[in-house]
């Protein structure tokens, strides 16, 4: 299959390429790219035709040449006016499977992600089993090759069943296939266990994934302690819980070496911390969800739970610091921390309802709408901060659009209008305090190896 992507703005970091141009894909990978790649083939094509040669000649650098007939191009792509991205790559996801398939499952969950502008995903793992084994990695990769139309990177729990008390093999599960660990959904509180395991990541050069909660101070909380928790009669969550051990995580990877991602930042001293670890030169990096950056606890007027995630939003103040950490690059990703619940469980109220939002077939609407289109950041911080960035961070070959690399490519409008509306979500999960958001800037194809898995009806 040879497609021709045409007249669209390529922004890919890997490169530091900003600019309209052509790409030519086949049989899943960009062989050339440039401007007019189309015309220049034409133009070539019929010089050739009149000496008797069949193909033209595209120039895919200084020094080497590859032969395309026109005839082979079986589809042609208008991208102009759109940004052509390197695929999203997503760091934080659950797909739920195995075990809360009633929530989501790698198929569903996975297709959604694909209208979401995702072409690889990491999923967390607290499922059940937890996947803290060689067999658990094996069934989600298994799975992902059957029903998935994405790239699905299945990340290794730190401790047997995520009890905090036991390492698990993570050299086998990196062998079996995780790309990275993490006790997501919760934080190993024994701080020698996390030790050893960061050592074990270390060694094996694949990052840590750091959910930080320290469960000691949460004592019930639902949503961030103030005032508005005050008004409602709600439990509060201090901006202490996740701080704490977001310090302790960074000295420990200062004194391992491991590769620290801070997982759905969410306070003014995380900021703060991140800016601190970077200037002392250590391996620590950071992501910012759409719900963290989009709200604030003023924009929950009631007991409404699909305003509850872990961890809460929180003050005005440390939204303004999580937004300007975004645009002065002290964050490195954007990840969505796409969490489904069944309908049953969020028409609980706050304090019983479990915590989490879906968030994969809304991070590009909301990342155009309150980051790029305000100013915030740029296209390309954009393409920085949801593809080159995490294929970094997860030391993977990815995230980028130069020739030679696999065809995984995102396109956005970024002048589309859309309302979010959850009737339209292919995720199970409807459980999402946008319903009704208004947005500027949508998806409208997802490549993934040459092939489209999702397009704009």
């Amino acid at each position: 299959m040879t497609t021709l992507i045409k007249g669209g703005r390529v922004i890919d970091p890997a490169t530091k390429t900003d600019e309209v141009m052509d790409i030519l894909i086949k049989d899943g990978v960009i062989i050339a790219r440039g401007a007019n790649l189309l015309e220049e083939l034409e133009s070539v094509s019929d010089l050739n035709k009149m000496d008797g040669i069949e193909n033209a000649s595209i120039l895919l650098n200084d020094e080497e040449e590859i032969a395309v007939s026109l005839d082979e191009i079986e589809e042609v792509i208008d991208a102009t006016g759109n940004y052509v991205m390197p695929g999203l790559i997503d760091l934080h996801v659950h797909l739920r499977e195995p075990g809360f398939e009633h929530k989501e499952t790698i198929e569903t969950g996975t297709k959604a992600m694909a209208k979401g502008g995702f072409t690889s995903v990491c999923p967390m793992p607290n499922t059940k089993p937890a996947t803290d084994c060689v067999e658990v990695v094996k069934y989600i990769v298994d799975k992902a090759k059957e029903v998935s139309p994405i790239n699905v990177l299945p990340v290794g729990a730190i401790t047997v069943g995520q009890f905090g008390k036991e390492l698990t093999d993570i050299a086998a599960m990196k062998e079996a296939g995780i790309c990275a660990i993490s006790e997501d959904g919760k934080s190993v509180m024994n701080s020698g266990i996390y030790r050893e395991a960061m050592k074990e990541a270390a060694r094996l050069g694949i990052p840590v994934l750091a959910h930080c909660e320290d469960i000691n101070l949460v004592c019930g909380g639902a949503m961030n302690a103030g005032k508005k928790a005050e008004t409602l009669g709600i439990k509060g969550i201090s901006n202490a819980v996740e701080d704490i051990i977001t310090a302790r995580d960074i000295m420990l990877a200062k004194e391992t070496g491991a590769a620290l991602h801070l997982c759905h930042c969410s306070t003014e001293d995380s900021v703060r911390m991140i800016k601190e670890a970077k200037a002392e030169g250590l391996k620590v990096t950071g992501e910012v969800c759409p719900h963290h950056f989009t709200l604030c606890e003023d924009d929950i007027v009631e007991d409404d739970s699909n305003y509850k995630m872990n961890p809460p939003i929180r003050s005005r103040a440390d939204l303004n610091a999580l937004i300007a950490g975004l645009g002065d690059d002290t964050f490195d990703a954007i990840s969505t921390d796409h969490a489904p619940h069944h309908a049953d469980e969020k028409a609980k109220g706050m304090a019983t309802a479990p915590f989490g939002i879906v968030g994969s077939e809304t991070a590009v609407e909301l990342t155009m709408t309150e980051l790029v289109h305000k100013g915030v950041i740029t296209p390309y911080q954009m393409a920085e901060k949801m593809s080159y960035n995490p294929a970094q961070i997860l030391g993977i070959d990815k995230g980028s659009l130069n020739v030679g690399k696999v065809a995984d490519i995102t396109i956005i409008n970024p002048e589309m209008e859309h309302v979010i509306r959850t009737s339209e979500f292919v995720s199970l999960g409807k459980n999402t305090p946008f319903d009704g958001y208004k947005a500027k800037g949508v998806v409208v194809r997802t490549i993934v190896a040459g092939k489209t898995v999702y397009a704009l009806d």
